[in-house]
């Protein structure tokens, strides 16, 4: 199996490192979240995996996503074609993400929405910059796959052990929406 996803070549470190985990749990039951907040020796992990899932929430795409129907009327698109454009926001996801390669793109990110949000105050004074917002958003979303997009689902993978894994993607998961939900509610107001 190893082979067939990495393709030719020597792999017995790899291969000898599952190996030694998978003896070292052996006959060990999966652990529950509350053994993920009593066990000291995971802490590092937890507190690595919550400042990983809240650090991804002030990046400011899932405002993007929630918002960007306000955003494209703010920019001046007519509200019968905002639809297509929300629609672009999601076909640019699945594009990027299909296409990714790796890299982190997060100092772009922040040129990128400060020059798209302060397009929005020159709606009036020229016609094509409605469509220039539209196309830094759209960059703004490719950059995010490009970088960071792929680094909260496959952590809890790479950072505990297969007897940890379960609570800790329950754990990543809750912590993911809470947060958005709290996001999503106090963004308005910040705004």
């Amino acid at each position: 199996a190893v082979k067939q996803l990495w393709g030719d070549g020597d792999h017995m470190a790899e291969i000898d490192d599952m190996m030694a985990e998978q003896e070292a749990i052996r006959g060990e039951k999966a652990k529950s979240v509350c053994d993920l907040f009593h066990d000291k020796a995971v802490r590092w992990q937890l507190i690595t995996l919550f400042l990983v899932s809240s650090c991804m929430q002030l990046i400011g795409v899932n405002v993007v996503y929630f918002y960007a129907y306000n955003v494209f009327i703010k920019a001046g698109i007519p509200p019968d074609q905002t639809h297509y454009v929300s629609l672009g926001v999601g076909i640019t996801e699945i594009l990027t993400t299909v296409l990714c390669v790796s890299g982190s793109s997060a100092e772009f990110h922040s040129a990128v929405m400060c020059v798209s949000f302060q397009s929005l105050e020159m709606t009036d004074s020229f016609s094509w910059v409605p469509y220039c917002s539209v196309a830094l958003i759209f960059i703004f979303i490719m950059c995010f796959g490009i970088g960071p997009a792929g680094v909260l689902c496959p952590l809890p993978t790479e950072i505990f052990i297969q007897s940890y894994r379960p609570a800790a993607y329950v754990f990543n998961g809750a912590t993911n929406w809470i947060q958005l939900f709290i996001l999503g509610l106090l963004f308005p107001f910040i705004v």
